[in-house]
């Protein structure tokens, strides 16, 4: 559902943004494809211009967020591996929008078909119709090959008394392994932990338990469901060559660990 606050928003931004001939279009991606917006999503906009330019579009990248509203903070995406990115808060309302400043050609390689917001000429249009585009789904020989040894790094974590580090490993190892491949069992784009409350039944139980309270036996116990749930989930994953060596090593080792405490 598209509220005010955002139907304003992209009202005025394609107002101003048409205006700059060095722009060809602006998109939306996100859950405004969906229609699942509701009161506390942001909007992607994704700022498509004429690559003749980049060099001072990409410059004068916060200028163009400041045209769109009344910007009371943005930064750019380096921390998420996106320096095309400008992430920004504005207000009042208070709404956050993320702003992707890419050329036609960078459009080409893209995960989803964002809806074309406005758009000078066809150009957009066209190049929608000639590509497709690709999400990236993780490699599960890839994480099988990784996971064990995550597992060994936690059992050192647990023994050193390093609870912290753990608890953040823990979140690492539920956005990189078990969130992907419990979204790609239900048929779903593997976007980490994201909206995974939707599913219901066993699975989701076992993920809450790999959360765990910041003490020893709380996150052995979140270490244990972790590789349980991880079991269980990779068995839908095709022909892997299971790391079986390394598997029940760092097993014995985490056991082993937890004895001593």
């Amino acid at each position: 559902m598209l509220l005010q606050m955002h139907e304003d928003f992209i009202i005025q931004a394609k107002e101003k943004l048409s205006q700059d001939d060095r722009l060809l279009g602006l998109l939306a991606g996100g859950s405004l494809i969906t229609g699942s917006m509701d009161e506390y999503s942001d909007l992607d906009f994704i700022v498509v211009y004429d690559a003749c330019y980049k060099e001072e579009i990409m410059e004068n990248r916060m200028q163009f967020a400041e045209k769109l509203g009344h910007l009371l903070s943005a930064f750019t995406g380096e921390h998420v591996g996106e320096p095309r990115l400008l992430i920004c808060l504005y207000g009042q309302p208070l709404l956050h929008v993320d702003i992707k400043f890419v050329t036609i050609q960078e459009l080409e390689q893209r995960v989803e078909n964002p809806i074309i917001l406005w758009e000078r000429g066809e150009e957009v249009s066209h190049l929608f119709q000639k590509t497709a585009p690709n999400f990236p789904s993780p490699d599960p020989q890839w994480i099988e090959d990784r996971f064990w040894i995550w597992i060994h790094y936690g059992a050192l974590k647990l023994g050193r008394g390093e609870l912290f580090e753990l608890i953040d490993h823990l979140t690492f190892m539920r956005n990189t392994v078990l969130g992907p491949l419990l979204h790609m069992k239900n048929g779903e784009l593997p976007r980490g932990v994201r909206k995974l409350e939707e599913y219901e039944g066993e699975e989701l139980d076992e993920l809450k338990e790999t959360i765990p309270e910041y003490s020893t036996e709380s996150c052995y116990h979140a270490l244990k469901k972790t590789i349980h749930l991880y079991q269980r989930l990779r068995q839908h994953s095709g022909n892997l060559e299971f790391k079986s060596e390394a598997e029940q090593v760092s097993m014995d080792y985490l056991e082993s660990v937890y004895s001593s405490k």
